[in-house]
């Protein structure tokens, strides 16, 4: 896999494929605000390479039908190379078109929302039926992208919530790397979990703490800075190269847990990740009889979510109504998350429904504890970072 990161780099998609050996004609798949912000750039470098290209419009969703749609039109295309261009769903969606053609796969993110620009792995979800906007499955790919093309600026120009949420996804990467090593699970591609991985998991963690919330900042300004760069960096190159090789865990779990319940649906994959890092500490701490070192990380992981306007609360990933309905709510999510097969299972110790469930209420206590302390995102942050968890962080 080539990495190239930098602002303006769009206008080398051309060049930068052919250091790695493809060629077109090539099927570029793209959301709407990708291709008004891009297309230009995208005809004016591949016809400088002298390149037959198309573009299709991505449908929205990351799912059987669509994958199949896209599939078709490279064949009908003669695409030799597939680039996908937006965020984590179309990139999915066009890796999972790659692989099913067994076509080079190019990823273009054009916002830093998730660590799916650099990985193998396509979630895929329900696009209909009882489930519709539940996870289906991960299928994890052969290969790799042959190229992740990262243009910075684009990410400055993108709404500062999805950068959050790539803020939220990255931050998950250590803890489950973490788990992962700790119970001796192999990694998303079957293999053991390595020190690389891990070292880089933790680095990912590091940096978006030291540099998550000026990069928000910059965000704001529409402008790239050192603080952008870096914590682009982490949430998808060194979150996605710790987490496909460490592994996946509970944070992850509590995601797919959260896509079973409707009311969830309008919050993004890194919130709905972000919250499930708290309840995997929850966890972690209850098996640790309450360690005051896991305890310390909770409150960091708390104040930190809060203060990038991350969701630490079942109330801002949408879920009120009362008592009952929450009740219901928290067991269905608890259910999800610990079905067979599910990477809950990767944790080093076992998790039933009922772990899940008061962990869940355990995390929500924290949430809430501390969105009424005042930690909450501001359009301007001026108070002081918050402290690395330390000890066996």
């Amino acid at each position: 896999m080539r990495y190239v990161q930098g602002p303006g780099v769009t206008r080398r998609l051309a060049a930068e494929m052919e250091a790695v050996g493809l060629a077109g004609p090539a099927l570029v798949v793209a959301g709407n605000a990708a291709t008004t912000r891009l297309a230009p750039l995208w005809a004016a470098s591949l016809a400088e390479a002298g390149w037959e290209h198309r573009v299709l419009a991505f449908g929205g969703e990351s799912c059987r039908g669509e994958i199949d749609a896209i599939a078709a039109e490279a064949a009908a295309f003669g695409a030799r190379v597939i680039v996908g261009a937006g965020g984590g769903k179309t990139l999915d969606a066009a890796r999972a078109a790659a692989a099913v053609r067994r076509t080079p796969f190019v990823s273009c993110p054009t916002v830093c929302s998730t660590d799916a620009p650099t990985s193998a792995l396509s979630v895929i979800y329900f696009d209909s039926g009882p489930n519709q906007g539940a996870v289906d499955a991960y299928e994890i790919h052969r290969r790799s992208p042959d190229l992740v093309l990262v243009d910075t600026q684009v990410i400055a120009e993108s709404p500062p919530r999805l950068l959050a949420a790539g803020i939220g996804d990255a931050l998950s990467t250590f803890y489950e790397a973490r788990a992962a090593v700790a119970a001796e699970r192999p990694n998303m591609r079957g293999g053991r979990s390595t020190l690389a991985a891990l070292a880089l998991a933790r680095l990912c963690r590091d940096v978006i703490l030291d540099h998550g919330i000026s990069a928000l900042e910059a965000c704001r300004r529409r402008e790239v800075d050192d603080d952008l760069e870096q914590t682009v960096e982490a949430a998808t190159l060194l979150s996605g190269l710790g987490f496909e090789s460490a592994g996946l865990a509970a944070a992850h779990a509590i995601h797919n847990g959260l896509t079973a319940v409707t009311a969830t649906h309008g919050t993004l994959h890194g919130e709905k990740v972000a919250f499930g890092t708290l309840v995997q500490l929850a966890l972690e701490a209850r098996a640790a009889d309450a360690d005051a070192g896991l305890r310390a990380e909770m409150n960091v992981m708390a104040e930190f979510c809060a203060r990038v306007g991350l969701p630490v609360t079942l109330r801002q990933l949408g879920i009120a109504g009362g008592g009952a309905a929450v009740h219901e709510a928290v067991l269905a999510i608890a259910r999800r998350a610990t079905i067979a097969g599910e990477t809950i299972h990767n944790m080093p110790f076992r998790v039933d429904a009922a772990a899940m469930a008061a962990a869940i209420a355990a995390a929500d206590a924290l949430g809430e504890a501390a969105v009424a302390a005042g930690y909450t995102a501001s359009e301007t942050v001026t108070e002081p970072r918050p402290p690395r968890p330390t000890g066996n962080a």
